[in-house]
């Protein structure tokens, strides 16, 4: 994609008065993004929220019920009914399964290839859609998205992760792309805290003040300046004049006060917040809704539940059930392996409890307020989980079976897609990868996959063309 046709001189005076929270000026990202945006098709979804439940959820506990297994390595949690005839998942999705008619269950993911089963190059892999092991190094999913259709949302970054704090939030990647497509992560460690906020993007004091008035000034004087050169060709007046806008965009991000309310969970009743579910996991999946309410384009929500009084030895609650899989309290017991160590029975709150009630609300929450009909809502986890038990009573990372969700943008809720066997070990019907998912997003966004994106040099790079979409969720 060709540079944006502006001078250096002005993308630095610009980084003085208005620095972006990405690694460039903020004006410089919204002229790519405005470009971008005129190029892209009709779409089924406006936006995409993808719930990433990273450390490999165990799916035999959850999406993908195995009742008839062999007792040694059978789920203690039975199979529940859903709002939908003869669908079914496990108990601790017993709330999910009122929605379980907005939903797709994909059943049948797997890695088609080995090198993606520990968590950096698996959350990778779920990031982009593309394997790691390829020759370039793909940027994510939301960057690549950010490039193409940049945002509707002024205001704000066009991809978001909440809080961006999990044990593989490091895995995310700009690639070959500019650091303008960076996801840009909230941070906090627990963002239903009162004292939550997001410090990168809220206003401050000297931008409601002269300073500021007094950059812009300045701006529009160097502006006026070029412009009544009489040697400035045609062109580049009408390039400079045509920035004005995009610039008025980056100054209002540092001034409006609507950055603030997009993050303001004190603006949401009581009522919401309880239906969301109390704690970390149920403020993230509602910030979420609220970015994809503002307008953002890709959202990802990551939750790792911080340790705290009541959890001291939840030090990293995500999902690598190596140990005691189904403990009440903490896995850290007697005769564990350690490789678990820091997580909590897959049954207590801040995991299947708390994530439960946050997802089933998120659907429906969405759903009211008219959001889902435009957004691809998606729950993902790197890989799943062994069908079988080890020796520690808890499940080790397994790529040849799992399974996800998807609603909202068009979607057919109530089906199951794909099947993994007996045991759930593996895919036996509509096997689906990374990729598929991934192509997917594209083809909901109305993004063509057949067009190449470019290295800076020059190289042409095809994002979309390693899997096609899953023809079901369509």
């Amino acid at each position: 994609m060709p540079m944006h046709p502006f001078e250096l001189n002005r993308r630095r005076l610009l980084k003085i008065g208005s620095a972006g929270v990405l690694g460039c000026s903020l004006a410089d990202l919204l002229a790519v993004q405005s470009v971008a945006a005129k190029s892209n098709r009709s779409s089924a979804a406006k936006n995409v929220l993808v719930v990433l439940e990273q450390g490999g959820l165990s799916h035999v506990d959850t999406w993908d019920p195995k009742p008839d297994v062999v007792s040694d390595h059978r789920s203690p949690y039975a199979p529940v009914s859903t709002v939908v005839p003869g669908m079914q998942f496990t108990e601790l999705l017993a709330k999910t399964a009122r929605v379980a008619d907005r939903l797709s269950v994909i059943r049948s993911m797997h890695h088609p290839k080995g090198g993606a089963d520990g968590h950096p190059k698996g959350t990778q892999y779920a990031l982009s859609g593309q394997h790691p092991s390829g020759p370039v190094e793909m940027p994510d999913m939301g960057s690549i998205v950010s490039l193409l259709i940049g945002s509707e949302c002024s205001y704000l970054p066009p991809y978001v992760m909440v809080p961006g704090n999990h044990e593989q939030a490091k895995e995310a990647r700009t690639g070959f792309l500019s650091e303008a497509f960076k996801v840009f992560k909230t941070g906090g460690s627990d963002v239903s805290s009162p004292d939550w906020r997001v410090n990168d993007l809220m206003p401050r004091d000297e931008n409601s003040s002269d300073r500021l008035r007094g950059r812009r000034d300045l701006l529009a004087a160097v502006e006026n300046s070029f412009l009544a050169t009489g040697s400035s060709s045609g062109q580049s007046k009408r390039t400079v004049a045509g920035m004005d806008g995009f610039y008025e965009q980056a100054f209002d991000t540092l001034s409006s006060a609507r950055v603030s309310a997009a993050f303001d969970l004190n603006s949401e009743s009581a009522q919401t917040r309880e239906r969301y579910g109390q704690g970390h996991r149920g403020a993230c999946y509602l910030v979420g809704r609220k970015l994809i309410e503002a307008g953002v384009r890709f959202v990802t929500v990551d939750v790792r539940w911080p340790r705290n009084e009541t959890y001291p030895e939840g030090g990293n609650l995500n999902w690598d059930h190596h140990d005691f899989i189904y403990a009440k309290a903490t896995c850290n017991l007697p005769g564990a392996s350690g490789a678990g160590r820091g997580r909590y029975g897959i049954g207590t709150w801040p995991m299947m409890g708390s994530t439960d009630q946050a997802f089933a609300a998120l659907i429906e929450d969405m759903e009211d307020r008219g959001l889902l009909a435009e957004t691809l809502v998606c729950f993902v986890s790197e890989f799943g989980r062994t069908p079988k038990l080890n020796r520690y009573q808890g499940r080790d990372h397994w790529i040849n079976a799992y399974s996800i969700a998807m609603a909202g943008a068009g979607v057919p809720g109530g089906q199951v897609i794909g099947s993994s066997d007996a045991e759930g070990g593996y895919v036996t019907e509509s096997p689906y990868t990374p990729e598929n998912y991934a192509s997917t997003i594209y083809e909901k966004l109305g993004i063509d996959r057949h067009s190449p994106i470019y290295t800076p040099a020059n190289r042409p790079v095809y994002f979309g063309h390693a899997g096609d979409p899953i023809q079901q969720v369509f």
